[in-house]
């Protein structure tokens, strides 16, 4: 069973699990589980899909009731009138808060993309971040005989391709989990003397004008077990 967080009768959002894929793909045959047709058999009706989250990544998932629901939002994602909020655990200690302005490079998967033409092309990113605690656990990571920890609030102006993931990285304090574009060390580390072995990413809280009542809905999804577990083991809890 899915978390539902907001149903009406033109909206209904989950708080999608990690590691659970939004929607049947090519790319994944030997998958038996799906946000979308899972959510479909629990509610009794047919959903449509708005926006995306990655695979390892919980959090927020908007679908609409109809076609014409499913239109509307997409475009209010288009348009960037949705408040995206998401949180992280990172590498080291990250201070304070700030801006990253860092355009990015289209990127193409090896076999999603392996028809697309053209050269990738550098977009736009920019992405707020702020710094809600830091932790140093003494626990040997790699060379160093510690190891530390910040929690992030992270608020994305615009919707490139993993770009949390790549700007985190970029500022050299990689998502926790992230096999893509982390730290590896850091990883098993965490996995070994934390049991994380999942990506620390999670879609907190996103909010946007309700396109047919016009009122404001923000829709907000708890974290899982996992960060339970973290938080408590680095006592961020409270």
């Amino acid at each position: 069973m899915l978390e539902i967080i907001y149903q009406d009768e033109w909206i209904v959002a989950v708080n999608k699990p990690a590691n659970m894929l939004v929607h049947r793909s090519w790319l994944a045959r030997h998958e038996t589980q799906f946000v979308m047709q899972t959510l479909r058999d629990q509610i009794g009706q047919h959903v449509f899909t708005v926006h995306r989250l990655d695979r390892p990544t919980s959090g927020v998932l908007v679908f609409g009731l109809s076609s014409e629901a499913g239109r509307e939002l997409s475009q209010l994602f288009e348009q960037h009138k949705m408040r995206k909020i998401y949180h992280a655990l990172v590498r080291g200690w990250i201070e304070g808060e700030g801006v990253i302005d860092y355009p990015l490079r289209e990127e193409h998967d090896k076999i999603a993309d392996k028809f697309a033409t053209g050269e990738p092309v550098t977009q736009s990113a920019v992405t707020e971040y702020k710094t809600l605690a830091q932790v140093e656990m003494p626990y040997p990571v790699g060379r160093y005989d510690c190891c530390r920890y910040s929690w992030v609030e992270l608020i994305p102006q615009t919707g490139r391709k993993h770009q949390l993931r790549r700007h985190m990285s970029h500022l050299r304090h990689p998502i926790i989990g992230d096999t893509a574009h982390g730290d590896l060390k850091q990883n098993r580390g965490a996995a070994e003397h934390f049991g994380c072995q999942r990506l620390m990413l999670h879609a907190s809280m996103l909010s946007f004008i309700h396109p047919f009542t016009q009122q404001l809905i923000t829709l907000e999804a708890g974290m899982d077990e996992t960060w339970q577990q973290m938080l408590q083991q680095f006592g961020w809890t409270g």
